[in-house]
């Protein structure tokens, strides 16, 4: 099988129930939802870590956040670590383009005046844009802009404080990374070589900024919006953190503080958040014509995921941070390359650093030993294989908002539980998802629980240890 060219679109902070065919009825994608039909749409994808650079830096290598040493956002990925973009290069001489995000090294524009620090990542076309606002001069979405006379605004929301209005449609970065990929797309058509292109959006990240356009039909139904999953006192229970950030988010009183919004507030939220996964949507069906256009769409695997979720006010609180509820670490995952990859739903538990050691296979390649993800290849071809038991993720100060005590967490979960331990403070979580798939109630100090909590805390270890790093290799028996 010849090794096929790969659209990999990765969106930044989506949440798993932000689809159409994942019951969310109150979004249309159409485009993603047809995605989904045609190849493997995997309900139960987690990240590794629940903030951007470590969940990056993981999937890209294949690697857990330990074994890159990327765990916060802020840190750089080392230079000797190996992104499947530059493995597939140097075995197959693919062509490879970015547009949009990378964030594998600091992005402050303070301490990153210019394009950020790039390492060996393979790219020959490298269009960057950590986010769409003008703070950098290396940013090609504002310098797209200005080749059309256009200035990048997006005042607020009258009326809100916590939305914008973004850019209209023609000139969102959303479509710009769009209109970047289908150029690669259709430049790359007449040619043998095969091509891996990776679309990454800032949205539906915050600040919450959709187009007007897309932004007023859940406007006219604003009231029928639901509310946040928020139980008052539920977080008595729950760790430190969770309490500091609901009073003030972050301890920035003016960015999105729980307990001085209202419930308009908190709908207007959740509409732009929709919005924004519409434009989304969109513009992957642009895309997408591009391939059928050019007579690339069943040479081509296309990969749909995000890097982490996004909480928005569910258990009072918004964003991210160190929290590993369901809506901040389960994550959509779409596969599909048509006449090879078996349409499916698959419920099975698994993990984004499983996706590296996926395009591989895909690519006829052997996965390298240094991979500690597991190819999802054969359950992709309807060969079966057996899911995860339980998936794990590590939140290691990755945000510099907590600092006395810092925030070091792990989590493993299974079909039936959760477990999350702050390490060092005698603090945790432990969640029966039977009976409570809200995870409101926490039943950490619970005496019941004793069992359940042991053999969560044994799988924990376990996998803490399988993350050690499996390199280099052992060269004789002694």
């Amino acid at each position: 099988m010849t090794a096929p060219n790969i659209l990999w679109i990765c969106t930044d902070q989506q949440r798993f129930d932000s689809l159409g065919c994942a019951g969310q009825g109150a979004v249309e994608t159409p485009h993603l939802d047809a995605l989904a039909a045609s190849g493997a749409r995997f309900t139960h994808a987690y990240c590794q870590s629940p903030v951007c650079t470590p969940s990056r830096a993981s999937f890209l290598t294949g690697r857990y956040p330990r074994t890159t040493r990327c765990r916060q956002n802020g840190q750089a990925i080392p230079a000797d670590e190996r992104v499947v973009v530059r493995l597939l290069k140097d075995a197959l001489g693919h062509s490879a383009g970015l547009s949009g995000k990378l964030h594998l090294s600091p992005a402050n524009p303070s301490a990153c005046p210019t394009t950020e620090r790039r390492i060996d990542d393979g790219y020959d076309v490298f269009q960057w844009s950590h986010h769409p606002d003008p703070d950098w001069p290396t940013n090609a979405y504002i310098q797209w802009l200005k080749g059309r006379g256009v200035a990048y605004e997006t005042p607020p929301l009258e009326g809100s404080r916590y939305v914008c209005e973004g850019m209209p449609e023609a000139y969102h970065q959303t479509t710009w990374c769009a209109q970047m990929a289908m150029e690669f797309i259709e430049a790359s058509a007449s040619f043998e070589r095969p091509w891996i292109y990776t679309v990454n959006t800032f949205d539906p990240h915050h600040p919450f900024d959709p187009p007007r356009e897309y932004l007023a039909r859940h406007l006219e139904r604003l009231s029928e919006i639901p509310l946040p999953s928020y139980h008052e006192g539920e977080l008595l229970t729950k760790p430190r953190f969770q309490r500091l950030d609901h009073e003030g988010a972050y301890h920035n009183p003016e960015l999105y503080p729980f307990t001085a919004m209202g419930e308009a507030d908190h709908r207007l939220i959740r509409a732009a958040y929709w919005a924004m996964i519409e434009l989304i949507d969109a513009q992957v069906g642009r895309i997408l014509e591009a391939l059928e256009a050019t007579g690339q769409r069943e040479r081509t695997l296309v990969v749909f995921m995000s890097d982490h979720g996004e909480l928005l006010g569910d258990h009072g609180l918004y964003l991210k941070g160190p929290y590993f509820y369901e809506p901040a670490i389960r994550v959509p995952l779409i596969v599909s390359w048509p006449g090879v990859v078996q349409p499916a739903v698959v419920d099975d538990l698994v993990e984004l650093v499983d996706v590296a050691p996926t395009l591989m296979e895909a690519s006829g390649l052997p996965v390298p030993e240094r991979m500690q993800g597991r190819s999802l290849w054969p359950r992709l071809l309807g060969r079966g294989g057996a899911g995860r038991e339980d998936v794990y993720c590590a939140y290691y100060n990755a945000m510099p908002w907590h600092k006395e005590p810092m925030a070091h967490a792990t989590m493993v979960r299974t079909r039936e539980h959760k477990l999350v331990v702050f390490h060092g403070l005698g603090e945790g979580e432990l969640y029966d998802l039977r009976a409570d798939p809200a995870e409101t109630w926490n039943l950490w100090s619970e005496p019941g629980m004793r069992d359940v909590k042991l053999d969560l805390y044994a799988r924990l270890c376990d996998r803490m240890a399988w993350t050690v790093d499996p390199m280099p290799v052992r060269q004789s028996d002694w």
